[in-house]
């Protein structure tokens, strides 16, 4: 197109390009099995351990090629069923958020709702947000004791559905197992 910024694909980039598709499109098999599966904890497992052959052999891994083959995949914690939350969801006030991504720029996010919970310690409320960015999507960060010390401590996150990993609703509430963060 005359005086945008799209450039010509070369060869390499269709490889690069025909392998993020693929990535894609097997993360969210992924998810669709995982919301088919009927248990949460053999749907955990399974994740876990496509995760794992996913982390090892795609070209798409965020692994060094040279340190796949003895890479365990990423950590998570064994499956618990008490941080799998059925939410309601309100309207929240309009915020955006910007966050650093991985290569250096900001990705922004705009909260429009709020989760409502009964978790195992008592009501909890997690922001919502929208994506704006790399396809869109929603975005629930959330923090918890294992942040900055044996996760990240900026907090974790789920339900990045771009890759198709929002896990639907049950009983007219939202899908929150913290356990696929």
């Amino acid at each position: 197109m005359p005086g945008s910024s799209v450039r010509a694909i070369t060869a390499l980039d269709h490889y690069a390009i025909a392998d993020l598709l693929d990535s894609r499109r097997q993360v969210a098999e992924l998810y669709a099995e995982v919301r088919a599966t009927a248990d949460p904890r053999a749907a955990h497992t399974g994740w876990c351990a496509e995760r794992r052959r996913l982390y090892a052999t795609h070209p798409q891994s965020p692994v060094p090629a040279d340190e796949r083959a003895g890479h365990g995949g990423p950590h998570v914690w064994d499956y618990d069923p008490s941080w799998r939350l059925l939410a309601a969801v309100e309207p929240a006030a309009h915020e955006e958020l910007q966050l650093p991504s991985s290569d250096g720029a900001s990705m922004r996010f705009v909260r429009f709702g709020r989760a409502h919970v009964d978790g195992a310690g008592g009501p909890l409320s997690l922001d919502l947000y929208w994506l704006d960015a790399y396809g869109g999507g929603l975005f629930v960060p959330f923090a918890d004791a294992t942040s900055g010390d044996e996760s990240y401590g900026a907090g974790r996150y789920v339900l990045d559905t771009i890759k198709g990993a929002d896990l639907g609703t049950q009983d007219s509430r939202l899908v929150l197992d913290l356990n696929f963060a």
